[in-house]
């Protein structure tokens, strides 16, 4: 596997073409057409540097695969990797932009019940490139460019823990949201995580201040460990605790996601526990109808159940506010398209 030219910043691009001899002007011009979702075949340079560019780079480490368009609009998009591992996206569109939903691995290995991306396991970890190179790619399909941009907004909430490939997304988070570049602004990003404590500290320090979203899905410890593996390494007090010091250097307020799960963590007694959870914290409750996964037996609550939990929550002063359902007639939810096409495509 060739390395992921993407995955280079403007200034090491910059290097590059010094180090192959060429203009300076050069840079830009490969810089630009990268951020274009170009491969680097179709970049406006010479003979010389696209030939040497090609025996080191992959000519288009990610390409579409297959698109499929949902009732509301919705589209999801299937990506191939160049060593032929699959990952999904997902673009959603909404009243302030559309927003495009990526993924940072191959498959995952956090082990939460409700996710279709765990069910096979982390294969591995995409590189920064491959990242911003979903982005690209349909930001390029929707007839965008980085100055007209058709992606408006990103949540690393696709395939994958992404604080388990820290490095990679931090790389990933600065090039994004480079001056010059695609430039997606840092405070239309959401990162999502089960909760990995010591990466969320170390994130703090990055100057990155995006929206940080735990997935939380419960009110105590034991229930949690029921459907979120994780819980058994970090407690929800040592969750509140990192995202109290998130706040602290940041100044951006945190989000809770919460997945209402029949039989679960859906009646009126959890939304009183959660909201004496979450009071006086400077937090939003983002609530989740499940999207069933057929490998697994959790069922989500009806929208009358959905909305009496909203109702007890923003009631005892909880900002809160409950997703609109999208995609889920093309299998929205992250990791059911890929799992979905293994699980059909004929072996060799």
């Amino acid at each position: 596997m060739k390395q992921v030219l993407q995955d280079l910043s403007y200034g090491e691009l910059a290097a590059l073409t010094a180090a192959l001899g060429e203009k300076t002007f050069r840079a830009k011009q490969l810089y630009e057409g990268l951020m274009q979702g170009k491969k680097i075949s179709d970049l406006p340079v010479s003979a010389a540097m696209r030939s040497a560019l090609l025996e080191t780079y992959e000519d288009a480490p990610v390409k579409i695969k297959e698109v499929f368009t949902s009732k509301d609009g919705t589209r999801k998009f299937l990506f191939e990797l160049s060593d032929g591992n699959l990952v999904e996206g997902v673009l959603m569109q909404y009243r302030y932009g559309n927003t495009q939903c990526v993924s940072t691995q191959v498959g995952c290995r956090m082990g939460c019940k409700f996710c279709a991306s765990t069910l096979g396991g982390r294969v591995r970890d995409l590189t920064a490139g491959e990242i911003i190179g979903q982005i690209l790619a349909v930001n390029r399909f929707a007839g965008g460019t980085p100055k007209d941009r058709k992606v408006t907004n990103v949540v690393l909430m696709g395939s994958g823990e992404p604080f388990d490939n820290y490095e990679n997304v931090v790389k990933f988070l600065r090039n994004v949201t480079a001056e010059g570049g695609i430039c997606i602004s840092a405070r239309n990003i959401s990162l999502s995580t089960c909760g990995l404590v010591p990466e969320m500290r170390r994130f703090s320090d990055e100057g990155i201040p995006l929206n940080l979203t735990v997935s939380l899905h419960a009110v105590t410890d034991e229930e949690r460990r029921r459907t979120m593996p994780i819980a058994n390494r970090y407690s929800i007090a040592e969750i509140l605790s990192a995202c109290d010091e998130y706040f602290e250097k940041t100044g951006r307020r945190y989000i809770f996601e919460y997945s209402l799960i029949e039989g679960e963590n859906a009646d009126m007694p959890h939304a009183s526990a959660l909201s004496e959870l979450l009071k006086g914290r400077p937090c939003h409750v983002n609530l989740i109808r499940l999207n069933p996964v057929k490998e697994r037996n959790l069922k989500g609550t009806d929208e009358r159940t959905a909305q009496a939990f909203l109702k007890a929550l923003t009631e005892r002063g909880i900002s809160a506010t409950l997703r609109r359902s999208m995609g889920s007639d093309i299998g929205g939810a992250c990791g059911q398209l890929r799992a979905s096409y293994l699980s059909e495509k004929p072996s060799e």
